[in-house]
Parts: structure tokens; sequence; C-alpha cells
């Protein structure tokens, strides 16, 4: 297995802060080789601990055989961790923000301490902390080596956190998202090791086209009613909207066909999976969804599709469906000709994780990210909100919905558009 010099270099670099300080952060870009980084660290030690995604683990091991290296290596899924015995010298924590909660600990971080305490970790995430740097916290605190010496969050809050006021449902709640980076940084950098797509040499930049398609008169009419009337019901469905957030996830989700009503998750309108069968035609495309019920339709749609990754890119003519929270990290995608985003998710860390899933060094023709959006939906304004590297919450919703309502009500114009 070859090994570019910026690998090299941090390999090399990371060994040495690892041995001085039991922690290690390689904060590295999507598909610059971070985990295999990792994996040549770990040859200074005996039995391994590497825990990721359940959609990564096979790609892992893949390179771990590539490597034939001679320690010993156990790759788990994170839902997995408490299944885990053994005594370890080195864990490797993929996708290290997923264990950023706060104020509260979450559960990964609960099931991984009996594991990582007293143990040297190496951290992996292109995105240490997405949201706030009040995520790191959790993070480092999994070890006894950790920079900061508070025995809890609420402590270590007082220091670096300027703590203010939220309310959610009425209820007033304090809000640690605005932590100090600057004074974080000072105690942490000495752990990390950064390197962008750019700084690693890539040249391939992905080519964003927006796909437009029109939307069923009976979608138009139900999402209407429902935004009017909080509440929609027929011998079919009975949707309840009574609340801002209720409503903007169902306009979400109707938009794309979809819903889920009282008795669950519920197709109304396969006229998003039939446009993309349509143009598909034999490519090899990857697409991503964000519902269950989505997930059904292009499987109808397509049924040449698998959802493994590994088996993705050594394939002639599969199809790739992957769901955003759970395809968008941790695996490879760059054999696909194109990704297609079949519905829109309100994260903008969603779009940028899942967005680089088709980036690579080896890439030789242009990566091209379709958007497909319905003509007067909800997805376009998501889509605005996502360009600003913002996330689409409530605040939007709230300032969209009268012209959502009013498009829906004048049942639309827009011609059906095509692909390219």
């Amino acid at each position: 297995m070859e090994l570019r010099d910026y690998q090299l270099t941090a390999i090399n670099q990371g060994a040495g802060i690892l041995q001085k300080y039991r922690l290690l952060y390689l904060a590295f870009q999507t598909r610059t080789g971070k985990t295999l980084i990792a994996l040549n660290i770990a040859k200074g030690f005996n039995n391994v601990l590497f825990v990721t995604k359940k959609k990564a683990i096979e790609s892992i091991l893949h390179d771990y055989k590539l490597g034939e290296f001679t320690y010993t290596l156990t790759v788990i899924n994170y839902e997995s961790v408490h299944k885990v015995n053994g005594i370890f010298d080195l864990i490797i924590l993929d996708e290290a923000h997923s264990l950023g909660a706060f104020p509260k600990p979450c559960k990964r971080v609960k099931d991984l301490q009996r594991l990582t305490v007293n143990k040297p970790i190496i951290f992996l995430s292109a995105t240490p902390s997405p949201e706030s740097w009040s995520q790191l916290f959790h993070q480092m605190y999994l070890s006894g080596y950790s920079p900061f010496h508070h025995n809890n969050f609420y402590k270590w809050a007082k220091d670096y956190v300027n703590i203010t006021k939220k309310y959610i449902y009425n209820k007033e709640m304090n809000d640690y998202g605005d932590a100090n980076k600057v004074m974080i940084w000072q105690i942490i950098k000495h752990l990390f090791l950064i390197k962008t797509q750019e700084d690693a040499g890539f040249k391939i930049e992905v080519e964003e086209r927006v796909l437009t398609v029109q939307m069923p008169g009976n979608l138009k009419s139900i999402i209407s009613r429902l935004m009017k009337d909080k509440v929609y019901v027929d011998d079919k469905f009975s949707i309840v909207a009574d609340t801002a957030v209720k409503t903007m996830q169902k306009v979400h989700q109707l938009s794309s066909g979809t819903v889920i009503d009282d008795n669950g998750y519920q197709i109304i309108s396969d006229y998003k999976s039939r446009y993309l069968s349509e143009w598909v035609n034999g490519r090899k495309v990857v697409i991503f969804y964000k519902f269950k019920s989505e997930f059904e339709l292009l499987k109808i749609a397509f049924p040449n599709w698998t959802d493994n990754a590994f088996t993705f890119q050594s394939s002639k003519d599969l199809i790739f469906l992957g769901q955003f929270q759970s395809a968008r990290e941790g695996i490879r995608l760059d054999s696909a000709e194109a990704i297609i985003f079949f519905n829109i998710d309100f994260s903008f860390l969603s779009y940028e994780q899942a967005r680089n899933r088709i980036a690579s060094f080896e890439r030789a023709d242009k990566a091209i990210l379709y958007w497909l959006f319905s003509d007067i939906g909800i997805e376009r304004r998501i889509y605005r909100a996502l360009m600003k590297k913002e996330d689409y919450t409530l605040k939007y919703f709230n300032h969209d919905r009268i012209s959502i309502r009013t498009e829906m009500e004048s049942q639309g114009t827009s011609k059906r558009l095509a692909f390219d």
C-alpha cells in the first residue's frame, strides 16, 4: 500500500504527539486518508480497538488487510461497543464529533468510558466541532489524559463558555453553545494535526446542479390544506401538524411524496423516483434519501440497488442508496458518476459530508452533485440556507411558510425540467 508524502509526514508527527501526550486528533478533511494514517500509527501497539460507523467496518478491515499489519485489530460500530470485552492498548475513535453531545454526555461516551480511561486515543474527524466548540469537552473527557481538568461539563463551561438563555417550547434553558474557541484552542492545539483537501493536493471539485420536477396536484393540495388547517384527514391518511415544528417536518416529507402520519410511514406519490429511474438508465450513481419511505420508493425504482459502499465501489452497474445520517460519514463512493440528493436534509453537516463522498485523488472526471427538487416545495428554501453554511431551522421556516402556502394554493405553473 503506497502512502503519499503528506500521509507519511502525518504518521511520523502523529506518532510523536501520541507518544508524548497519549492523545492525538487527526482533523483531516474527507478522503484525505486519515484512516490509513491512524492504522499506520497503530503499528506501535499490540491490541487495537477501532470504533466507527457500521457501514465503514468493511472498508477499514480491507485497508487493514492490505497494509499487512501484524497487530491485533478489533473493529466495532458505536452501537455495539457495550458488547466488547478485552484490554486494548490503543483506541481509535472514528467520526469522533459524534461523541460531542453537551451538556450531558451521550450514550456512546458512557459506553466507551470503561474501555478508554487511561488509554491512548486517536480521534478522527473532518469536523471536530461542527456546531459548537463545546462539543470537544466530552470527546476529551473519555481519556484520563484530557487537557481539561474538569470532572464534568458544567464546571468546564464556567471557564470556557458564555452561558446564555434559550427557550424551547416556552421553557427557559441554559444555552452552552457559545464556547470561547480561542481559549479552548490554546489548551488543545498541541494534540491536533489538520489537513484540508486543498493541502492534500485534491484538484477535483464537485459541481452542483439543481434539478426540478413538477409536483403532482394532489400533493400541492395536501400541503396547502395542512398548512391552513394544521390537519389533513381522508380515507387513507391522517396527518397532524399542530405545531410549527411539525408543520415544517410534514411539509418537508410531503415535498418528496411521502409522509409519516398516525399510521407510520406512508407513500403518497412516486413522482420523484419515477423521474430518476427514467434518467439514470444504466449510469452508476449514488442516491441519498432522508426518510424510510423514500428508501422504499427508491428500491422499487432501482432493483439493482445496494447500501453496501464496499460492494458499490467495485461494481459496474449498481445504484447506491444511502440515508443521510447513516451514510454521510466514513465511507467511500468515488467510483460513482454522480451523487443525487433525492431529498434535502436540514443539516449543513449532512450536506457537506455526503457531498464529499464522491471526491478522491484518483478521480479523473468531473464530480457532479444533483439536487432533485419539486418545483414549489420546501427544498429550494432549505438549499438557500445550506449554501450559507447554516442549518434550516424553524426561524427560516416561519419566514418561508406564507410563500410556500401561496405557491401551493396557486397550484404552480412551472414545467418539468430535464436533468442535463
